[in-house]
C-alpha cells in the first residue's frame, strides 16, 4: 500500500528529529573531551541525558495520553529542544554542562520517543508497515551523522551547536504539518499509568532486555571516543554511524517481510546473540576501519531488537495508554540503560580502556540472551500463551 501525504509528512518529521539526536549522541562526547572533560566527568555528563529522559518520557507520554494528542506535545518539546540547545552552549564548566544537558534531554528525549509512538499508531491506522515509516528516522540519523562528521572535521568540533539548531528549526516546521491519530475515548488517569509499570509481565520483560540495551547505549556513547582513540578523525565517526544506521534502515524497510516469520521473542534472542558477537569483535579491533566494517551489524542487532520489542510492549499495554507504554519501553532502553552504560562505561574506560569495555558488553549480551530464553519458556510454555502480533 502506498503511504498517503500524512504518512509522508510523518516520515519527514522523523528524518529531521533523528538528525538532532544523532548529532547530540555522536558528537557531544567528542565536544566535551575537546572542552577538557576527563573520562570520569564525561561519564557523568553522558549519564545526565538518560537520567532526564527517565522523568521526561513517562511524563510527556502520559500527557499525550491524557490530552489525547501527540502532535501538540511534540510542538512543545521540539521548541524546548531549540531553546535548551542555545542555553547549553553558553556554559563552560562541568556544573553548567551538567545542568543544561539535563534540561536539554527533558525536551529532546520525547522528540523521537513520541515520534515512534505516533508512527506505530499511524501504521495501524493507515495499514502500512511501522518499519517502513520508522526507517526514515534511521535515514535521518545516518545522513546527519555523515554530513556532520565532514562539517565538524572542516570547521572544528567547537561549532557543533549550529547543525543542532538548524535541524531543530526544520523539525519544528514539519511537526506543525503532521497529523494526529484518532484517540480512544477511554479516560486516562495517573493510576492507570502507574498500573502499567506494575504489570508483572511487562516489568519482567523490561528488566531482562535492559541487559542488552545497556550494551547498545554504551556503544552509542563511546563509539566516537573509540574511533578517535584508534586514530580516526571526526569524519570517520560520521561514516561509522552512517554505515550502522543505513543497515538499520534496510532492516526496518524489510520488516513487513521478515517479521512475520517467527515470534517476536525469537527475534529478540537472535539479536542478543548478534549483539554479543558484535561487541566481542569490536573489543578486538586495533584499527578504526575495523569498527566501520562491524557497524554493518548495527541493523541486524538494533533493527531486529527494536521492532520486536516494540511489538511486544504494544500487546502488553491497553490501547488508551499506548503512548505511555511505548515511552516506558523507550525510557528503559535509552534512559535507564543510558545512565548505567554512560557512568559505568566511563569508569571502565578510565581503569581498563575502551577495548576492555566492549568485551564486557559482549558478556552482558549473553546474559540477556539467556534471560530472554527463560522468559520465552515461561510465557509461552508454562502459561500456554498464544498472543497474535500484528505485521509490522
Amino acid at each position: 500500500m502506498v503511504p498517503n501525504r500524512s504518512v509522508f509528512k510523518l516520515m519527514a518529521y522523523l528524518f529531521f528529529a533523528y538528525s538532532i539526536m544523532t548529532i547530540v549522541m555522536s558528537y557531544m562526547p567528542v565536544y566535551f573531551r575537546y572542552q577538557g572533560m576527563t573520562a570520569k566527568e564525561l561519564g557523568i555528563l553522558l549519564a545526565v541525558g538518560p537520567l532526564a529522559s527517565i522523568f521526561a518520557q513517562p511524563f510527556w507520554g502520559f500527557m499525550s495520553d491524557k490530552f489525547k494528542t501527540i502532535k501538540r506535545i511534540l510542538i512543545i518539546v521540539v521548541a524546548g529542544t531549540f531553546i535548551a540547545t542555545l542555553g547549553l552552549f553558553q556554559m563552560n564548566n562541568l556544573v553548567g554542562y551538567t545542568i543544561m544537558m539535563f534540561v536539554l534531554f527533558l525536551f529532546l528525549a520525547p522528540v523521537t520517543a513520541l515520534g515512534d509512538s505516533l508512527s506505530q499508531k499511524t501504521a495501524l491506522q493507515h495499514k502500512v508497515s511501522f518499519g517502513r515509516i520508522r526507517m526514515w528516522g534511521s535515514l535521518g540519523f545516518a545522513t546527519s551523522s555523515l554530513l556532520a562528521g565532514y562539517y565538524l572535521t572542516f570547521v572544528g568540533i567547537q561549532f557543533i551547536m549550529f547543525p543542532i539548531l538548524v535541524m531543530a528549526i526544520i523539525t519544528f516546521v514539519f511537526v506543525l504539518s503532521i497529523n494526529d491519530v484518532k484517540a480512544t475515548n477511554k479516560p486516562v488517569t495517573i493510576l492507570n499509568a502507574v498500573k502499567i509499570g506494575a504489570n508483572p509481565r511487562l516489568f519482567t520483560f523490561l528488566l531482562i532486555i535492559i541487559f542488552i540495551s545497556i550494551t547498545h547505549r554504551t556503544n552509542d556513547n563511546y563509539l566516537g571516543i573509540f574511533v578517535t582513540e584508534l586514530g580516526g578523525k571526526e569524519s570517520l565517526i560520521g561514516w561509522a554511524w552512517f554505515i550502522g544506521v543505513v543497515s538499520e534502515a534496510i532492516v526496518f524497510f524489510a520488516a513487513a517481510f521478515w517479521f512475520r516469520k517467527f515470534n517476536p521473542l525469537t527475534f529478540l534472542m537472535i539479536s542478543a546473540v548478534l549483539y554479543s558477537v558484535r561487541w566481542f569483535l569490536m573489543g578486538a579491533a586495533t584499527m578504526p576501519e575495523t569498527l566501520l566494517i562491524l557497524q554493518a551489524l548495527h541493523g541486524l542487532t538494533f533493527g531486529i531488537f527494536y521492532i520486536a520489542a516494540f511489538q511486544i510492549v504494544t500487546k502488553l499495554v491497553p490501547e488508551e495508554l499506548q503512548a505511555t507504554g511505548h515511552v516506558l519501553f523507550i525510557t528503559t532502553f535509552f534512559g535507564i540503560s543510558g545512565i548505567i552504560g554512560a557512568f559505568i562505561g566511563g569508569l571502565i574506560i578510565e581503569s581498563a580502556g575502551v577495548a576492555q569495555l566492549y568485551s564486557y558488553l559482549g558478556y552482558l549480551s549473553v546474559i540477556g540472551f539467556f534471560g530472554l530464553m527463560i522468559y520465552k519458556f515461561v510465557t509461552e510454555n508454562r502459561l500456554g500463551e498464544t498472543v497474535e502480533y500484528s505485521n509490522t
